[in-house]
C-alpha cells in the first residue's frame, strides 16, 4: 500500500528551484475554477475575454492582499525584522485575505466596465469554491491548518481513510484534518450552489448563499485549528465569519424585501 505518512510537500525541482505541491494544487484549483466559470460567463451572454482580463489583475492582487491580512494579524512575528514581510516564499497567506482582495478587484473592475457586480459574483461562486476544495489539500501534504489532538476512540470510530490520518500524524501525535473538514464542507456547498441555478433566485443571492454557507462552516472549523490568526483575544477567522454572514444576510434581505430586486439569475 502506498504510504503517505511523510509526503515530500516539494513535487519536483526545476533546476535550483523547487515547485511545491502546495502551488502545484492552487494552480489546479484556479485552472479548474476558470473553466467551469468561463463556460457559465459565455452561457450568461458574457464577453469571452471577460474573465480573463479581470483575472489579470485579480490574481496578483488576491495574493497580495492575502499576504498582507496574514502579516497584519502576525505582526508580531514580523515587527522586528520587517524586511520578513515579503519572503512570501517562506510562507504566510490567508484565505480571507485573497478573498477580500478578490472582491474588491472584481467590484472596481465591473463598475469600470458598466457590468453588474452581482451578475459576476453569482456565476463566479461555484468556481471559488472549487478552487477552495483542491487548495486546502495543499496544506495537507504540508501538515499544516490542522487541528488539536485526536483521542483513540476518534481514530477507532473514524471513517477517515487511514492514509489522510496518517500524514496527520507529526512526532507521534495525530491531529484533527481540518483542512479535509473544510474541504467536505465546501463539496456540499458547491453541489447545493449548482443546485441552486435551478431555482428562481433573484441576482447576487447565490454570492450571499455562498458568503454566509463559507462562513459558517469556517467559524466552527476555526474554533478547532491550532495555528489561528489572532485579533486580540478572538480569532481573526471567526471574527471575519461572524461578520460576514450578518452582511451577507442583511444584504440578502435588503436586497430581496426592500430593494425588491426583479433581475434573477437566469436573466442575460
Amino acid at each position: 500500500m502506498f504510504d503517505l505518512l511523510a509526503i515530500n510537500p516539494t513535487a519536483f525541482h526545476l533546476g535550483p528551484i523547487p515547485i511545491q505541491w502546495y502551488g502545484i494544487l492552487i494552480t489546479t484549483g484556479i485552472i479548474l475554477a476558470f473553466i467551469v466559470v468561463q463556460k457559465e460567463m459565455v452561457k450568461r451572454g458574457m464577453h469571452p475575454d471577460f474573465l480573463t482580463d479581470l483575472l489579470i489583475w485579480a490574481v496578483p492582487i488576491s495574493i497580495v492582499s492575502a499576504r498582507i491580512y496574514y502579516v497584519v494579524f502576525s505582526w508580531s512575528s514580523y515587527k522586528d525584522t520587517p524586511a520578513d514581510v515579503f519572503k512570501i516564499w517562506e510562507g504566510g497567506i490567508a484565505i480571507h485575505g485573497a478573498l477580500i482582495g478578490a472582491f474588491l478587484t472584481t467590484y472596481i473592475y465591473t463598475k469600470r466596465r458598466g457590468i453588474s457586480f452581482w451578475k459576476v459574483a453569482d456565476i463566479a461562486a461555484p468556481g471559488i469554491l472549487i478552487g477552495q476544495i483542491i487548495g486546502r489539500w495543499g496544506n495537507f501534504i504540508n501538515q499544516e491548518a490542522h487541528g488539536g489532538p485526536v483521542s483513540e476512540k476518534f481514530l477507532e470510530n473514524t471513517i477517515i481513510p487511514d492514509w489522510i490520518m496518517n500524514q496527520m500524524t507529526k512526532d507521534g501525535v495525530t491531529y484533527h484534518p481540518t483542512f479535509l473538514y473544510e474541504s467536505l464542507w465546501n463539496l456540499v456547498g458547491l453541489v447545493i450552489i449548482l443546485l441552486l441555478r435551478k431555482v428562481m433566485l433573484k441576482r447576487g443571492e447565490m454570492f450571499l448563499f455562498y458568503l454566509t454557507w463559507y462562513s459558517i462552516g469556517r467559524y466552527f472549523i476555526e474554533g478547532m485549528r491550532t495555528d489561528s490568526l489572532y485579533g486580540g483575544d478572538l480569532r481573526a477567522a471567526q471574527i471575519v465569519s461572524i461578520l460576514t454572514i450578518i452582511v451577507a444576510v442583511s444584504l440578502f434581505i435588503y436586497r430581496r424585501y426592500i430593494q425588491k430586486v426583479n433581475v434573477h439569475y437566469q436573466d442575460k
